[in-house]
This record gives structure tokens, sequence and C-alpha cells, in this order.
């Protein structure tokens, strides 16, 4: 089963047919929305809009947990993101769509960055966070389309609600070498991993976020919004034509990485614990 979780702008997928809508509840609280399952080109898949179906939760108010662990007890196998992002490399210019498939976590707020603890333990490996087989049917699809996606690039992800500094975006472009820069896919990458689902977001380029001398390249709300709509659809169109085709097979074992990650025994769990670990780990 397919997931897609909407960024800016992305509060329902045209074209969808809405079978049901799911009001999930989570040991970690409540998702962002309500979970649409419905029908997309023939295909069954689900929906959710990370910020709410009114744009209403900033970045560090999505319960990222509720998310995940919800798309996972629906059978999500694999989750496609779609995100608007500045861009930290002068080759990806606004309007441009890219992958991410490293990222830099330079958050400092209290967001929940695991399902674990509590006295229930796992080390999850995050070497390769994302699934190439997913990046790779996208970039595919994309290729189909006769649309350019740049690949193979490092998402870091900062708090927010406020655009970063100049001092800011220049040590994410140089000393971290970072190439993209965003709000939202940390801790929801790391999630989905945990949760043993395929995890891949298509990267909207909006602006050069505020490295570049000239004022008039710093990002703005406005700006944003104004070069969002044409992008949008071309990352809608390589959506559409991944689901059309065949699902990407995953390569690198996402859905078995609690296989030996669980230090904990599970004759030393509560039956809450054993509730947990059974839904991350179907």
């Amino acid at each position: 089963m397919l997931a897609v979780i909407g960024g800016t702008g992305i509060y329902n997928i045209d074209g969808l047919i809405t079978i049901e809508k799911h009001d999930v509840d989570t040991p970690y609280g409540k998702p962002s929305a309500e979970i649409v399952r419905g029908v997309y080109h023939g295909k069954e898949i689900l929906f959710l809009p990370r910020h709410g179906s009114n744009h209403s939760l900033l970045p560090s108010e999505v319960n990222y947990q509720a998310n995940i662990w919800s798309l996972k007890s629906l059978g999500v196998k694999q989750v496609i993101g779609l995100s608007a992002v500045g861009s930290l490399q002068q080759d990806i210019k606004p309007g441009d769509l890219a992958i991410a498939d490293q990222y830099f976590d330079f958050i400092k707020n209290t967001r929940e960055k695991t399902f674990f603890g509590n006295g229930l333990v796992a080390h999850v490996s995050t070497a390769e966070p994302t699934c190439k087989a997913l990046a790779d049917a996208l970039s595919n699809a994309a290729e189909k389309c006769d649309i350019s996606i740049h690949r193979n690039k490092t998402y870091a992800c900062v708090d927010g609600p406020r655009l970063g500094t100049k001092a800011e975006s220049l040590f994410l472009k140089n000393a971290v070498n970072a190439d993209l820069v965003g709000m939202t896919n940390v801790p929801e990458v790391f999630l989905a991993r945990e949760a043993q689902i395929c995890y891949c977001t298509i990267g909207i380029a909006t602006d050069y976020d505020c490295w570049q001398d000239d004022p008039k390249e710093h990002v703005t709300v406005e700006q944003v919004i104004s070069r969002y709509g044409a992008s949008l659809e071309r990352a809608k169109l390589v959506l559409e034509t991944y689901i059309k085709g065949t699902s990407a097979r995953c390569s690198n074992r996402c859905n078995h990485a609690l296989e030996s990650a669980v230090l904990t025994p599970t004759e030393s769990m509560t039956q809450d614990q054993k509730n947990l670990f059974e839904v991350l780990s179907t």
C-alpha cells in the first residue's frame, strides 16, 4: 500500500476517488488530519496532508509520530512525500524537482523523533535513510514525462517557522554540503524507517534560501507561493506516472529495518510494548 504525504499547498489529490476517511487514534495522539483512502488511476492509495487540511500546523506542531503510526497501522509499505524546499546549490534552480537520499538533522526543538524509549530500546540504522528503489522508480517516472529531477541530494532540516539567516544558510551550504533545506522531513524520514516503510520525498525547489549576495534572491513567503504552482503540477505528474506504473520493489530492506535493531527481549516487554512493536514490525 502506498501513501502520499502532501506538503505546503497539497491538501488533496485531484482525481482521487475517495472510498473512506480514517479518523485514526494512535498511542501518540491524532495525525494531522483524517487519512483519505481512495482510488487513483486504478490504484488504491492513502493520502494525508502533513500540515492539516487547512494548513493549520507549523512544522514543529506536526505530530510526526501519529502520522507515520497511523499510516503503518493502515497497511502502508511505501510513503512518497511532497515538500517545498529551498535550494542551497546554484544548479538546483527555483522550480526544479529534487530527490534527497541523505538527511542532515539540524532540528533543535523538542520534536519526538522515535517510537522507542520508556523501556523499549532499539537502534535503527539510518546510514541510507531513504529507499533507493523508490527513488529510482520516481526518477524513471520523471524521465517518461520528460521532466528533469535532481538525484542523490542532501536535505538539511531546520526548525522553522522563521526563514533562516544568511549565516545559517551558508553553514548548511558550505560546512554541511547540503543541497536542499526544509522544515518537515525530519523526523518523518526516520520514523518511517523505524516503521519499516520505504520512504522518499520529491522536493520542489521554490527559492535559493538566503545564501546568495543579492537580497532579491532571499526567500520570502510571497516568493515561495508565486513560484510554486507550475512546479507542483510537474511533481504531481511524476507521482501520477509512478502510480500508473509498476510499484517499486525495495532493494535495501527498508521493510526489514527492525530485524536486528531491537535490544529489549520480547519476554521483557509489557503488553503495551508488545502491541506497539507488533504494529511497527508487521
